[in-house]
């Protein structure tokens, strides 16, 4: 069987024009790992590749579903598998880019946490009850039934204590109980590029500053407009929700900004703890991150 090149790491570290480089190369297609690009007309505020940045390569799992609707983690991996699958019987070597790491994880590893359906009942349940009795109460529900993965999450983090509730009265099986060992299910070369804390931020605030020039309120103000509530999960990403959130305050657009730009490197941080965990991840300083550096070291590690 053949392997996967994974390009992964921080939002703004070039992950898109390097996978597109690579793409190139090996005359292959890129799966995009990247939860907002699965939306359509969310582009300014999640930096959408444009036609020009593919390069004629086909991106697969971009603007795939209309806001409205919910997109799970299991969605994901039932749509891309297949991709994955067909390329590697074409003996071609399928590209994953993106930073969201249930996605990636969800083709990667044996993850079970996608085996249990959604049930949309049980999760408003659990959602009123979030509305009536608060956090805190939602949270002593989920220690009642499953202490284990409660300690793992912050009671603040309501949408996987939601997820785990569904999953224990779904399937009568607590989440903790669920295998979830990260085994391959595929070989790999997985590459990140790893800019300096510094200079990372300065690339987000300058795309941050980029999305705004572009037009990123006219686009929530239009996606709002269409319809789409401001409570659908595609417009808690960030850049949308601060952009609502400011809109329904009178906020002026330098708030916003400056929001969405510390929200941005929280989320970064956040990304480069889960990736320094990620199994036989290889670093790249940004001087090193090109489709050459990359395929030097995809064709060593297949000897």
């Amino acid at each position: 069987m053949g392997k996967l090149l994974i390009i992964c790491g921080t939002t703004a570290s070039g992950k898109t024009s390097l996978a597109v480089q690579c793409a190139q190369k090996l005359n292959t297609e890129i799966i995009s790992a990247d939860s907002q690009l699965v939306y359509r007309g969310l582009n300014i505020g999640t930096a959408k590749p444009d036609l020009s940045e593919r390069r004629g390569i086909v991106h697969h799992m971009i603007d795939i579903v209309d806001p409205i609707r919910e997109f799970s983690v299991v969605d994901y991996r039932n749509a891309a598998l297949p991709i994955v699958e067909r390329l590697l019987k074409e003996g071609k070597t399928p590209v994953l880019c993106g930073g969201t790491a249930f996605y990636i994880n969800s083709l990667i590893f044996d993850f079970a946490y996608g085996n249990t359906g959604e049930d949309k009942e049980i999760r408003q349940k659990y959602y009123n009850i979030l509305e009536s009795k608060g956090k805190d109460y939602l949270y002593s529900l989920l220690m009642e039934r499953d202490s284990e993965t409660a300690q793992k999450l912050h009671y603040n983090d309501y949408k996987r204590v939601i997820r785990a509730l569904e999953i224990y009265e779904t399937s009568g099986i607590k989440k903790s109980e669920q295998c979830d060992a990260m085994t391959p299910k595929y070989d790999y070369l997985a590459v990140a590029i790893n800019y300096p804390r510094e200079e990372l931020y300065r690339r987000i605030d300058e795309r941050v500053d980029r999305m705004f020039e572009l037009g990123l309120v006219e686009e929530v103000k239009n996606l709002l407009s269409s319809g789409v509530d401001e409570n659908c999960r595609c417009m808690q990403a960030i850049g949308y929700k601060e952009v609502v959130c400011c809109l329904k305050n009178g906020d002026n657009q330098s708030t916003m900004r400056d929001i969405i730009k510390l929200n941005t490197h929280h989320y970064a941080k956040r990304q480069i703890t889960f990736f320094k965990k990620f199994p036989n991840i290889v670093w790249l300083k940004p001087e090193e991150a090109n489709a050459d550096r990359v395929l030097e070291l995809l064709y060593d590690s297949n000897r």
